[in-house]
């Protein structure tokens, strides 16, 4: 019985880590640009100095 109650706190600790983890990402910017960097790999301009 006590197995039940250990697997459930550490599919919950895993859940909340994976909560706080994603929190992160989405606070520090990670998913501001989804659409820009496969963009930026086609756009042939380099910068040249005169």
């Amino acid at each position: 019985m006590w197995t039940i109650f250990l697997l459930i706190f550490i599919a919950l600790t895993i859940g909340v880590g994976a909560w706080l983890f994603f929190l992160w990402a989405v606070k520090s910017g990670q998913y501001d640009d989804l659409e820009g960097p496969k963009y930026r790999m086609l756009d042939d301009e380099e910068k040249q100095e005169d």
